[in-house]
């Protein structure tokens, strides 16, 4: 017998008097998403416009905030689809799930004024905390560890998870395209959670969602968006994400 022989399931029958060994769950099941309603916070700015036409365009309601009603309203009206725009508190209370797309410098502000309002909701932060200077672009490292962790420090009420860092905002708006090809890394404590965002991040056409690792591994994620951008400079490109094997 090979040690691969080894590995595969008996399908001898049980012992009589117990129960036949329950299949383990197929981790590529995932649940349906399709009636959540989405939040797109930051869903004014480039990354969080195009997440929101991605969403929308494959039938997800969506929501986009931003600071001022007005401001999210016009996006959304400019983008279409059935989305709809309000402020930020707004957008948290009528979403299910919510996406943080703001910008790093505003994180933290941003997230400690809607705590109450992202109580017990699924928070999915993209954040990528960078910097920039003539040598391009560089990893910064927040003092809890990552955005992902700043965020779950912020929301101890709210159900933290980290995706979507790898995206391009200019594919991702290319109404042209129908397709983004690319794979989601998702992290999170609860995979209950991190099935919830890969199914959401399946939803678009080309794109799957990978888990991979608690959020004690969102550094690195986060921090691999400065390498593509460099990869993007050089080669003229909008590079993203496939995980082999998997």
């Amino acid at each position: 017998m090979t040690p691969s022989d080894s590995a595969q399931p008996s399908s001898a029958p049980a012992p009589s008097g117990h129960a036949p060994a329950k299949a383990a769950a197929d981790p590529r099941e995932l649940p349906d998403v399709s009636g959540l309603v989405v939040g797109v916070l930051g869903g004014t700015g480039d990354q969080g416009r195009g997440l929101a036409y991605r969403l929308a365009r494959a039938g997800q309601k969506v929501v986009i905030g931003s600071r001022a009603a007005e401001r999210a309203e016009a996006a959304a009206g400019e983008l279409g689809l059935g989305i709809e725009g309000a402020d930020n508190a707004g957008c948290a209370r009528r979403s299910d799930i919510v996406i943080v797309a703001v910008p790093w410098d505003g994180h933290a502000a941003t997230l400690t004024s809607l705590r109450e309002e992202l109580r017990d909701k699924i928070v999915v932060d993209c954040v990528n905390p960078l910097g920039f200077d003539k040598k391009g672009a560089y990893a910064l490292k927040p003092e809890e560890g990552s955005a992902a962790e700043q965020a779950a420090a912020l929301l101890p009420d709210s159900r933290v998870t980290a995706a979507f860092h790898h995206l391009s905002a200019v594919l991702l708006q290319d109404a042209s395209l129908a397709e983004i090809d690319t794979d989601v890394m998702v992290l999170g404590e609860s995979r209950a959670d991190t099935d919830v965002v890969q199914a959401l991040a399946g939803r678009i056409p080309g794109m799957r969602g990978v888990f991979a690792g608690r959020l004690r591994n969102a550094h690195q994620v986060e921090s691999l968006v400065a390498n593509l951008i460099s990869v993007n400079r050089r080669y003229k490109a909008h590079a993203g994400l496939r995980i082999t094997d998997v």
